[in-house]
């Protein structure tokens, strides 16, 4: 039997909870769950770092300088934690109005505290700032110890760090402003990039090509054995990197919702489908699938798929994959060779083909008769026009600064170590130390 009296109580009270609704704007919504992801996400980005790519780099190298490409890869990531808190988040995302960057308001995270928020996707969602700002920093980090690769076992350690300073401030902080921020120049043109195609991959891979041309070739290349000398980390390391690009491309959509459970079924299926590709073109050319090939294909696949994660469909995924290993197999097989230049670990064949591949590719299969998210006035020719814009500025910007950058630190301090500490290793000759002991 229905309490009449309880019945009145229970409506007058849904009238006063309803009163203030229609009295004033809703307060932006802090979803706890949304919050819980993206520190997951954060954590599993760093997971990509420290150890993955720092595994799967050491991996690559000659015993002799494993340690060095760990320490490089801690370093880094350490100083480049200090410059996004004191000044890169302010450059970066600091609410300026400029195209280029986010101006000076948000120095040492000026205004931030634990009730300050970030907006999300989604109007009148918001996530903690701080979980923004520790999410970002992480990507800042992780793009900046990927441009090591190109010329690990011969630069000054030293010279590293500052080339790196000089980078990060006037290459990825201004690009991921460009890009993310919503008065940035790239962002205003309609480029997509959800995960950082541009502004991680293509960044630092034509960085690393600047870098690995102007330092010269090792002692050797072309002549001496260069093989990786330990596979088994090799694959620990691109396994790391795998399980922590979720965070990477999941953790962009910024809500644990559907468009991010896009990008997650994404990473499985671009990645899978770089790794089918790259194996099956060795076997086919070569005769045998390499381990080697099966870990550099599913680099490749994550690469690829970054810019395009939360656009496109898991089936275009797969084929977005397939064809960025057989356009980084050709670069690096084919076209490295020819012009003759000493890229250690292929950053740029991997990162800056492979994200140029996925950035282009992100024009065409986000396109719905594709599987893709576009609306129903999607164009793919003028997607991908953008997208092409998007990729030159990119390239252009970060081939100018890390030029310049490179000269800087060459004039002032030399960037490469001597004859004899290449020929010793960089474990013992820049760090006093050894990754084995025999």
């Amino acid at each position: 039997m229905f309490n009449s009296t309880k019945i009145a109580g229970i409506v007058a009270g849904l009238g006063l909870l309803a009163t203030p609704l229609f009295a004033q704007e809703a307060e932006p919504v802090m979803n706890k769950g949304d919050a819980s992801f993206m520190m997951l996400s954060t954590i599993l980005v760093l997971f990509m770092i420290m150890p993955g790519l720092a595994l799967f780099y050491g991996g690559l190298v000659r015993s002799k300088n494993m340690l060095s490409v760990l320490m490089q890869s801690t370093m880094i990531s350490a100083l480049v934690m200090v410059i996004w808190v004191t000044y890169g988040y302010s450059f970066a995302f600091g609410g300026g109005s400029s195209a280029y960057w986010g101006g000076l308001d948000k120095l040492f995270l000026k205004g931030v505290s634990a009730g300050s928020m970030a907006a999300t996707f989604s109007d009148g969602f918001v996530i903690p700032e701080f979980i923004f700002i520790s999410f970002q920093m992480t990507f800042a980090a992780i793009t900046s110890v990927l441009i090591v690769g190109a010329f690990a076992e011969r630069i000054k350690f030293g010279a590293l760090l500052l080339f790196l300073v000089i980078w990060v401030t006037f290459s990825y902080f201004p690009i991921a402003h460009m890009v993310w921020d919503g008065a940035g120049l790239i962002f205003n043109m309609g480029a997509l990039d959800f995960a950082g195609g541009t502004v991680v991959h293509i960044n630092a891979g034509v960085a690393a090509l600047v870098g690995c041309i102007m330092l010269g070739k090792r002692m050797g290349f072309g002549k001496d054995m260069m093989a990786p000398h330990s596979m088994t980390l090799t694959m620990v390391g691109a396994s790391m990197l795998w399980v922590g690009w979720f965070g990477f491309n999941a953790g962009s959509n910024l809500e644990a919702n559907g468009g991010a459970g896009l990008a997650m079924i994404n990473t499985f299926t671009a990645t899978a489908g770089a790794i089918l590709a790259w194996a099956a073109i060795e076997a086919t050319l070569r005769g045998k699938a390499s381990m080697l090939g099966a870990a550099t294909g599913m680099v490749v696949g994550l690469v690829a798929i970054t810019p395009a994660a939360g656009t496109v469909g898991p089936v275009g995924a797969i084929a977005l994959g397939a064809v960025a290993s057989l356009g980084c197999y050709f670069f690096v097989g084919a076209v490295k060779n020819k012009f003759g230049f000493d890229d250690s670990l292929d950053v740029f064949g991997i990162h800056g083909i492979g994200g140029i591949i996925g950035a282009v590719g992100t024009g065409i299969l986000t396109a719905p008769s594709l599987g893709g998210t576009g609306g129903a006035d999607f164009s793919i020719a003028s997607q991908t026009l953008i997208q092409i814009e998007a990729v030159g500025i990119t390239i252009v910007w970060s081939a100018v600064v890390a030029f310049i950058a490179f000269k800087i630190v060459d004039m002032t301090m030399g960037l490469r170590v001597s004859e004899e500490e290449e020929r010793e290793g960089l474990d013992l000759t820049s760090h006093g130390e050894s990754a084995y002991h025999y």
